[in-house]
């Protein structure tokens, strides 16, 4: 049975959360960023239910902290709901991003979809001892992280999946619809920003210059390629 953090301060939301999600999944709950940190350290956690506005320490440091040791999906749940907030928060690291007031049944749709992407693919089997390597990069695909000249760099989920979609192909272009259904696995239904904010982050991490890229480039009127 997977194990679920649940970091939330208002006793009323968690309360509502343990009750839908406890019926499938082992949950360990925290109601500071603090706790949450030390729990995180100590225990295997599958998968982190988080929220921002945290006594002692925000939710953003709280996934930082969490994010260097454990490669997990997290979910943000969280009052601050407009599209920069989201943005923020898919920036920062966050895998999904739910606005409060939510939908208990979607919120266990969503955990039950992260954990099925995030496992089915990070699977022994698949993932072996690859490393992909492109100049001084070095994506490893057992620890799921990247190394920019021996400087280790961790990955979210997607992070991870979207990198080695492009190290895997080189000069290939990919269209947003295609990177959108490998790396989310669903169907691309408009443009949004949400491809944008992940290429954004990658090149924050990769390239020398990320207004100028090397690595990945923008192919206009198309999508994206790795390499020119």
């Amino acid at each position: 049975m997977f194990t679920i953090l649940i970091v939330e301060d208002s006793k009323e939301i968690l309360d509502l959360m343990v009750l839908h999600l406890e019926d499938k999944y082992n949950l360990i709950k925290a109601e500071d960023g603090i706790n949450a940190i030390k729990i995180a350290k100590k225990e295997k956690i599958d998968l982190l239910i988080l929220d921002i506005m945290l006594p002692l320490v925000n939710g953003y440091e709280c996934m930082k902290a969490i994010r260097e040791k454990k490669n997990i999906p997290i979910i943000i749940v969280s009052a601050k709901s407009t599209d920069e907030d989201k943005i923020i928060g898919l920036q920062k690291g966050a895998d999904d991003y739910l606005a409060k007031p939510f939908n208990p049944l979607e919120l266990v749709a969503r955990v039950d979809a992260q954990l099925r992407r995030f496992y089915e693919f990070g699977s022994a089997e698949e993932i072996q001892e690859e490393v992909i390597c492109f100049q001084n990069l070095k994506l490893d695909c057992k620890e799921c992280c990247l190394y920019k000249d021996e400087e280790k760099i961790c990955l979210t989920n997607k992070e991870y999946k979207l990198l080695k979609l492009l190290m895997n192909n080189p000069k290939r272009v990919f269209t947003k619809k295609a990177i959108f259904e490998a790396v989310w696995e669903d169907e691309y239904l408009y443009d949004s920003n949400t491809i944008m904010v992940y290429i954004s982050k990658l090149r924050d991490y990769i390239e020398e210059d990320s207004k100028n890229p090397q690595f990945i480039i923008t192919v206009r009127g198309l999508g994206y390629k790795f390499g020119k």
